[in-house]
């Protein structure tokens, strides 16, 4: 039997950092909301939608694009096209609305990232954070 842990923690992070993580909340909306709007054009073209795997290999020429793609979390960047293709994957079944666009006066803001060789560090009572320090 596999068992999924996950860790919630408070952080309370310099102005420094904080203008990092505003940063990260930024580009992950932008890359969720530009899969979002090319998902939508191929649908109405063909019917179909994208798949996972023809979004995530479309990120790197989209990081050439935008170089500050490249200043933030790949991880972070490659869960938002994740959560884009899970969002559609539950509205082709029935189990919710379609996906909206993410917008920045939402009060609440968030990223995804994942523990990939040892990149999230816990160094007594501080959490050390891919990117953020």
């Amino acid at each position: 039997m596999i068992v999924h842990q996950a860790y919630k923690y408070r952080i309370y992070p310099n102005t420094g950092q904080q203008q990092l993580i505003r940063r990260m909340f930024g580009c992950c909306r932008f890359v969720f909301n530009h899969f979002l709007e090319e998902w939508n054009q191929t649908y109405a073209e063909t019917g179909k939608g994208l798949s996972y795997q023809t979004c995530a290999t479309q990120l790197p020429v989209l990081k050439t694009q935008y170089d500050w793609l490249k200043e933030v979390d790949s991880i972070a960047l490659q869960s938002a096209v994740r959560h884009v293709a899970d969002s559609f994957d539950r509205f082709f079944k029935k189990q919710n609305q379609a996906p909206r666009f993410k917008s920045r006066k939402h009060p609440v803001q968030s990223y995804t990232t994942k523990f990939t060789n040892g990149n999230i560090a816990i160094e007594g009572n501080r959490l050390k954070l891919p990117k953020l320090g």
